[in-house]
């Protein structure tokens, strides 16, 4: 899936709305354009990482850079920690999502 750049999320840190064109600028939106490519899992981890990458205060500002909250980028930390494996192809762990509409159907 490649993102079109009008799907690119624009980072709303103070830096980038003041001048859009600087370095950081353009670190932000390749970390949006890579976080746009990526599934929910990965989304929270790479996001994770770079939270913890940036120290005190880093998951307010990547939630500010890539729009995520701040439980779904501490999610992505505890999972890098917590280095669970789940079956191959899977983004959720077994019993995650919605319940299946047949189970909902009364006889």
């Amino acid at each position: 899936m490649t993102a079109k750049p009008s799907d690119v999320r624009a980072c709303q840190c103070s830096e980038c709305r003041a001048e859009p064109t600087t370095a950081t600028a353009r670190v932000h939106a390749g970390i949006n354009r890579l976080v746009q490519s990526l599934d929910e899992r990965n989304r929270r981890q790479f996001v994770g990482l770079w939270a913890t990458h940036l120290g005190r205060g880093g998951v307010q500002q990547m939630a500010r850079i890539t729009g995520l909250s701040r439980t779904t980028i501490l999610r992505g930390q505890r999972e890098l920690v917590d280095a669970t494996v789940l079956a191959p192809g899977r983004v959720r762990a077994g019993g995650g999502g919605r319940k299946r509409a047949e189970k909902n159907i009364r006889t």
